[in-house]
């Protein structure tokens, strides 16, 4: 079996090319979902969007802004718990939650947060001594709590609730709950993989320690909280009434912000939004874009605009650290220098 897929990998990469799969599956996920927006908004009230908007009570805003505040605190921890795996925890938090919350509210808004929240990453970590391959480290084990976080909150999801995965997809509940049981099984068989015995991937400097199982169990637990934080702050930003339920609004903020991710649009814009409305058609479609334009201001806008003010304040203390520095070595050496001139020429003068 293991074969099987390995040369069906093979003939894909030989033929066509995975960079090229990507991209075109990006660009039928945008465009799909471009069809659904322009379907489901085309007849959109503004004036009803605006009276959702100010009906939205300040105290669901202050809620909803205190999830996503918890949301970017967990995140930190996605780089906390990644230089500790890959053996640099005499980095302090304060540079890990800098380099955590900058580098994903940057990567949300741009898009392409591999390389986007690398960059930032990077940008931070260097000062510490850190090199590129060990940025890359810390980006792939991110990524796995990412992607850890998502299997559990969908595979435990989907199977409590399967009717909730199938207003995105449009399949059966029997088959969603055959899915989610797939999950749970691959994950459940990965925490005992790693359980077993110490285990590492990749090669030479690339090769990276994966957590151990409890320590796996954690990272598992970060990402949970996490992917609840933002699916909280979206909750609170809905009307009341009709009730769907915490966990069936889970499922399906988390299977829209893959497919916005899967997109590689910045922020997931149209893709996510799509599959929400398509996802909450009990709503009305103008309490639902309210609901979805509150979310985009507090956990996009407000964080991408404090992100680039610490960026900003940043840069410009380590310039003016750096010439301040640099002023002090020149100072040192002109008055070190005729020392060190007569020095020489008392050596000459031995001689």
């Amino acid at each position: 079996m293991l074969k099987s897929l390995r040369a069906v990998a093979r003939f894909f990469q030989n033929t066509i090319g995975w960079n090229r799969i990507g991209v075109l599956l990006s660009l039928t996920i945008i465009a799909v979902a471009l069809v659904v927006l322009y379907r489901m908004l085309r007849d959109i009230n503004v004036d009803e969007v605006i009276k959702a908007l100010r009906a939205t009570g300040w105290h669901h805003i202050g809620a909803a802004a205190a999830f996503v505040a918890a949301g970017y605190f967990t995140l930190t921890f996605y780089d906390l718990f990644a230089l500790r795996t890959i053996g640099r925890g005499e980095i302090p938090y304060r540079v890990a939650a800098l380099a955590g919350f900058t580098s994903y509210s940057i990567g949300h808004n741009i898009g392409a947060t591999v390389f986007t929240g690398g960059a930032v990453r990077y940008r931070i970590y260097s000062a510490y001594g850190l090199n590129a391959v060990e940025v890359a480290k810390i980006c792939f084990v991110a990524g796995l709590t990412f992607w850890l976080g998502n299997a559990t909150v969908l595979g435990l999801g989907i199977a409590y609730h399967p009717e909730a995965a199938g207003l995105i997809d449009q399949l059966p509940p029997a088959f969603n709950r055959g899915l989610a049981v797939a999950i749970l099984a691959i994950l459940a068989s990965y925490v005992g993989w790693v359980w077993s015995a110490p285990r590492e991937i990749g090669r030479r400097e690339w090769n990276v320690h994966l957590p151990s199982g409890p320590s796996t169990l954690l990272q598992i637990g970060i990402g949970i909280l996490d992917l609840a934080s933002c699916a909280l702050a979206m909750y609170m930003l809905l009307p009341s009434e009709p009730n769907i339920g915490f966990v069936t609004l889970a499922v399906v903020f988390v299977s829209a912000t893959l497919l916005g991710f899967a997109s590689h649009a910045p922020g997931g814009l149209g893709v996510f939004d799509a599959a929400m409305l398509v996802a909450l058609w009990q709503f009305d479609k103008e309490s639902v874009l309210a609901g979805l334009l509150l979310f985009r201001v507090l956990y996009y806008l407000v964080p991408f605009a404090f992100a680039l003010v610490i960026l900003g304040v940043r840069e410009i203390w380590l310039n003016i650290h750096g010439a301040r520095r640099k002023a002090e070595l020149t100072a040192v050496t002109s008055v070190t220098a005729p020392i060190r001139s007569e020095i020489e020429a008392e050596k000459t003068n031995a001689r």
